[in-house]
C-alpha cells in the first residue's frame, strides 16, 4: 500500500518527466521567439559604442573594408573546403583500389555532402557566373550517381560484378575530381577578378594595398593558382600601379606580388605583352626610387630570367634593355644597405650572365669583379651562403673571359675563392647545406677556369689551395657528401697541369670517384694528368 509520501514522489517523478520534455521544447521555442528582440538590443549597443563617421570619406572606407573582408573570407573558405574535398577524393581512390566497399560508400557520401555544402555557401555569399552554375549542377548529379553506384556494391559479393563496378566507380570518380577541380578554378577566378577590379578601379591606397596583399597570399598556394591569377589580368593591373606616381608607396608591394606571379610561364608572357620589362628597367634606373622598390624590381628580374623557365620568348625585349638593367643591378649591389637587397640584385645578375656573353662583357666593363669581391668581405651585404652562391655564380661565368683574370688577381680573388671553398653551413638546415655545396662547387669551377693563366695557378699553389682540394676529395663530410663538389674539385686539377704538381692527389680520388656513375672518363683523365706531369710533387 502506498503512503501519501510515496504517492507524491511517484506523481512528482511522472510530472517532472513531462515538465522536462515541455521545458526542452518550450525553451527552444522561447529562445527563437525572443531572439529578435535580443538581437535588436545588441545592435543598439554596438551602434552606440561604435559611432559612424560623419566625414565624406568615412562611409566609403567602411564599405570598402567590409567588401575586402568578404572577399578574403570567401577565398579562405573556398580554399579550405576545396582542400577537404580533394583529401576525401584521394582517400576514396585509395580505398577503391583496396576494395573496401563500405568505406568507399561512406567516403562518397562525405564528398557529396562537402560539395553540396561548398556550393550552397559560395552561392549564398556570391552570385556564381552562369558557366559555373552549369558545372555545379553537373557536379552534384555526378556525386549523386557516385552515391548510388557505391551503395550497390554493399549488397553483393559477386566478384565479377564488383570488378565491373570498380571500373565504373573509378571512371565516375575521375569525372567528379576533374569537374570539381574545374569548378574550383572558376570560383577562384571569379574571386580573383573581384580583387583585380579593386586594384584597377579604386583610388583608395589602403583598399588597393589590401587587395594586393590578398593576391600575394594566393600566390603562395602553388603555381596552378599563379597561372589563374596571371590569366585573369593581375600582371596588367599591378604594372598599372607601378606606372602611376600617386601610388609610389605601393610599388614595392606590387612588385613583390608580380615576382610571385612570374614563377609561371603565363605570368612572364603577360609581362612581355604589356612591356613590363621596360617598366622594370625604368624603375631600376630611377635613382629617386627607394632602394626597397628597386630591390623588388630586381627580384622580378631574377624570377623572369631564371634558368628553370623553358620559355625564352621574353628575351627579345630584355636584350634591348640589357645594358641599362645590368648597370642598374651592379650599382645596386655596390650600394646595397643590407643583405636582402644585395641578394636580390646579385641573383638577377647571376641569372642574366647565363643568357649571353654580352652580359658578362658589360659586367667586366663596369668593374663587377672588384665590386663583388669587396662585397664578399662585407658582412653587412654578404651574410649568408645564398648570397655567396650568387656571387660565385657570377664569377664562374665571368671567368670564361680572359679579361677577368687581371681583375681577380688585382683584388686578391684567388684568396677569396679559397675562403669560399671552406664554406660550411651554420645550421642543420637542408637548404643552407645545399647552398654551401653550390658555393664550394662553383668556387672550384671558377678556380679551374682561372688557372689557365700561369699567374693564377701559381697564386693558388702559394695560397695552399692544394691541401684544401685534397681534403674536399678525401673527406665526404667536408663537402657535405656531395658528389658534385668532388667532381668539381677533381676537374679543378685535371683541367690544368700546373695545378697537378702533387702526387698526393693520386691517393685522394680513386677511392672517392669509383661510385659515381658516368664519371669514369674523369677518373681516367685525372690519372693520365697526374702520371704525365713532369713537375716534382709539392712537399706538402
Amino acid at each position: 500500500m502506498a503512503t501519501p509520501q510515496t504517492s507524491r514522489q511517484s506523481s512528482y517523478s511522472s510530472i517532472s518527466g513531462k515538465i522536462r520534455c515541455v521545458i526542452q521544447v518550450d525553451s527552444v521555442q522561447r529562445w527563437m521567439d525572443d531572439l529578435r528582440h535580443m538581437t535588436e538590443v545588441e545592435c543598439m549597443c554596438v551602434l552606440q559604442s561604435k559611432p559612424l563617421g560623419v566625414d565624406e570619406d568615412g562611409p566609403g572606407e567602411l564599405i570598402v573594408s567590409v567588401g575586402e573582408q568578404v572577399t578574403r573570407d570567401n577565398l579562405q573558405a573556398l580554399l579550405k573546403r576545396a582542400l577537404v574535398v580533394s583529401t576525401e577524393l584521394g582517400k576514396m581512390f585509395q580505398r577503391l583500389e583496396k576494395r573496401r566497399w563500405q568505406r568507399v560508400h561512406s567516403t562518397a557520401l562525405r564528398v557529396s555532402a562537402h560539395v553540396r555544402s561548398l556550393i550552397q555557401e559560395y552561392s549564398t555569399a556570391r552570385s556564381a557566373p552562369a558557366d559555373m552554375q552549369k558545372y555545379e549542377k553537373s557536379l552534384l548529379e555526378k556525386c549523386m550517381e557516385l552515391n548510388v553506384i557505391t551503395e550497390r556494391c554493399l549488397h553483393t559479393e559477386d566478384e565479377y560484378f564488383l570488378k565491373s563496378m570498380k571500373e565504373a566507380i573509378h571512371e565516375i570518380l575521375t569525372d567528379v575530381s576533374d569537374s570539381f577541380s574545374h569548378m574550383i578554378d572558376m570560383a577562384l577566378a571569379n574571386e580573383i577578378q573581384i580583387l583585380i577590379r579593386q586594384i584597377e578601379d579604386s583610388d583608395n591606397v589602403f583598399a588597393i594595398s589590401t587587395a594586393i596583399s590578398n593576391l600575394l597570399s594566393l600566390t603562395q598556394d602553388g603555381p596552378q593558382l599563379c597561372s589563374i591569377i596571371a590569366k585573369e589580368g593581375a600582371v596588367v593591373a599591378l604594372l598599372k600601379i607601378c606606372r602611376q606616381d600617386c601610388f609610389s608607396s605601393l610599388y614595392a608591394h606590387a612588385l613583390r606580388t608580380l615576382a610571385s606571379i612570374c614563377c609561371v610561364e603565363d605570368g612572364i608572357s603577360q609581362l612581355e605583352e604589356v612591356d613590363g620589362i621596360l617598366c622594370l628597367a625604368e624603375i631600376l634606373t630611377d635613382g629617386e626610387c627607394a632602394e626597397a622598390t628597386r630591390a623588388e624590381a630586381a627580384a622580378v628580374m631574377a624570377q623572369i630570367t631564371s634558368p628553370h623557365h623553358s620559355s625564352t620568348q621574353h628575351l627579345a625585349s630584355f636584350l634591348e634593355s640589357m645594358q641599362d638593367i645590368v648597370t642598374a643591378l651592379i650599382s645596386l649591389c655596390a650600394s646595397a644597405s643590407c643583405g636582402e637587397v644585395f641578394l636580390l640584385a646579385s641573383a638577377a645578375l647571376a641569372n642574366i650572365t647565363f643568357f649571353d656573353s654580352m652580359a658578362c662583357e658589360i659586367l667586366l666593363q663596369l668593374n663587377a669583379v672588384p665590386i663583388l669581391l669587396q662585397a664578399c668581405r662585407d658582412r653587412q651585404r654578404v651574410d649568408t651562403p645564398y648570397s655567396k652562391d650568387q656571387v660565385v655564380t657570377i664569377l664562374a661565368n665571368l671567368s670564361v673571359l680572359e679579361q677577368c683574370t687581371a681583375d681577380v688577381l688585382e683584388e686578391k680573388g684567388v684568396e677569396q675563392l679559397l675562403v669560399l671553398l671552406n664554406e660550411k653551413p651554420s645550421s642543420s638546415s637542408p637548404s643552407e647545406g645545399a647552398a654551401c655545396e653550390r658555393v664550394q662547387q662553383k668556387a672550384a669551377v671558377t678556380l679551374a677556369r682561372l688557372s689557365r693563366d700561369p699567374l693564377v695557378a701559381q697564386s693558388a699553389v702559394q695560397l695552399r689551395a692544394v691541401p684544401r682540394l685534397i681534403e674536399l676529395c678525401r673527406s665526404p663530410a667536408e663537402r657535405n657528401n656531395s658528389d658534385s663538389v668532388l667532381v668539381a674539385c677533381l676537374r679543378s686539377c685535371t683541367t690544368n697541369q700546373r695545378l697537378m704538381r702533387w702526387s698526393l692527389f693520386l691517393q685522394s680520388y680513386p677511392l672517392q670517384i669509383h661510385h659515381i656513375k658516368g664519371k669514369e672518363n674523369l677518373l681516367a683523365d685525372a690519372v693520365s694528368c697526374v702520371t704525365s706531369c713532369d713537375v716534382p710533387a709539392c712537399d706538402h
